[in-house]
């Protein structure tokens, strides 16, 4: 046996865990109201990898492996089971479905990415794709593996004034920037046409924020990579960093702190906040009419992550002529589009099964647009429509915004 192995045998299963997460952990009843709002189980059906049997077998293992008896003489967690797990909980898309309705309070949304580094840690994970993501990253500042200097290229539109220095900075992010294009091209807009100077990193300088290394549970190359943002953006002055991507937001809010040490020396905010204040201040009006039915998807990492759902729903409700529609499930309860927890990446036809539901409700609801806030639902939700039976149009809410300011100055 390796030392390495040797190593992983010795290994705490609750190494990796708060106080609060072994107690969540224990606290599952295994009732299975989780089971009616997970999106996989919705797509899959599959019980063996369903929220409440994640937490069952590795509370198995806790039980199995803790203990100076079982320290002392080595018992150890099967191999295959410990393989069926590590499927198990990279198969969850991280939408935080069950943390919303669990009746028990168990904040999933935060412990799925922590089992998963145990399982980086144990050599078990991440799967596929995924595992390629930290040495692309470092080489490339993206885990798409694109060229970092063409990160703006494609998409920045001619004519948008960047400041050196500035109060407000603007981070477009790895998905939009590659992925997306009309929406962080609609982002960028929008900021201009509200008229408050702001600052961008250079293309080569804006580098992955870091959230799909921590939802993926490959934390080697986070300090790194979160100093190296935060010192660029106070070196500019910063005291506000916009950012449209609910996951980047996410980590930004909730991690970056940790990771760099202490208060960040600037405010984060999602791009529909600051729209929406300056909707109400009166620095940008619309009055270009837009006569259709809209339905909004709440991104999960923004609404069930950081709590933004108010401030979209202020934006659209802005447009004169528009009718906003909803969801069944939306705001708290809304539905994942299939895009999340870097699962796209590995289980693509649970992904195109749940995007097609969205634009199945969407169009049954007699939407003419379905507006998204989320590159990665973006991306996602277009690919699961092409070649399905029901077509709706696809329109990132920065992107709307700024074809109809457009239509203000002609």
């Amino acid at each position: 046996m390796s030392k390495d192995r040797t190593t992983h045998k010795k290994r705490s299963f609750i190494e990796e865990l708060t106080k609060q997460q072994v107690l969540e952990i224990d606290a599952c009843t295994q009732c299975g109201e989780c089971l009616r709002h997970c999106p996989v189980q919705e797509v899959s059906g599959n019980l063996s990898i369903s929220p409440p049997e994640k937490i069952r077998m590795f509370r198995e293992f806790i039980r199995a492996t803790e203990g100076l008896k079982n320290w002392l003489f080595g018992r150890d967690v099967d191999q295959k089971l410990l393989e069926d797990f590590t499927r198990a909980v990279f198969e969850c898309t991280t939408c935080g479905s069950c943390s919303q309705n669990c009746p028990v309070g168990i904040y999933t949304q935060r412990l799925w990415p922590v089992l998963r580094k145990e399982m980086v840690k144990r050599g078990l994970g991440p799967l596929g794709q995924q595992a390629e993501m930290p040495a692309v990253i470092e080489k490339t500042g993206n885990p798409y593996n694109k060229p970092p200097d063409q990160r703006f290229s494609p998409w920045f539109p001619e004519g948008v004034a960047i400041s050196e220095q500035a109060d407000i900075a603007y981070y477009a992010g790895c998905t939009g920037s590659y992925e997306a294009y009309p929406m962080v091209r609609g982002d960028v807009l929008v900021l201009s046409s509200i008229g408050s100077p702001f600052t961008t990193l250079p293309p080569e300088e804006e580098v992955c924020c870091g959230f799909p290394l921590f939802i993926t549970g490959q934390h080697d190359l986070l300090e790194k990579l979160v100093k190296r943002l935060v010192n660029a953006y106070q070196e500019r002055g910063v005291k506000t960093l916009l950012c449209s991507c609910p996951c980047c937001v996410n980590i930004m809010v909730r991690d970056w702190p940790v990771f760099y040490g202490k208060k960040l020396p600037f405010s984060i905010r999602h791009i529909t906040q600051f729209v929406s204040d300056a909707l109400k201040k009166g620095a940008l009006v619309i009055t270009s009419e837009l006569n259709q039915r809209v339905i909004y998807h709440d991104p999960c990492y923004l609404s069930r992550g950081v709590g933004i759902m108010e401030e979209p729903r202020t934006i659209l409700n802005s447009i004169p002529g528009i009718t906003l529609l909803e969801f069944d499930r939306h705001g708290l309860d809304s539905r994942c589009c299939g895009a999340g927890g870097a699962a796209r990446k590995v289980f693509q036809e649970n992904a195109m099964a749940m995007g097609r539901l969205t634009i199945d409700e969407a169009v049954s609801k007699k939407a003419d647009k379905l507006i998204l806030s989320c590159p990665a639902c973006y991306e996602k939700v277009n690919d699961a429509m092409k070649g399905h039976d029901n077509q709706i149009q696809i329109v990132d809410i920065m992107e709307l915004l700024a074809d109809l300011i457009e239509g203000c100055n002609q």
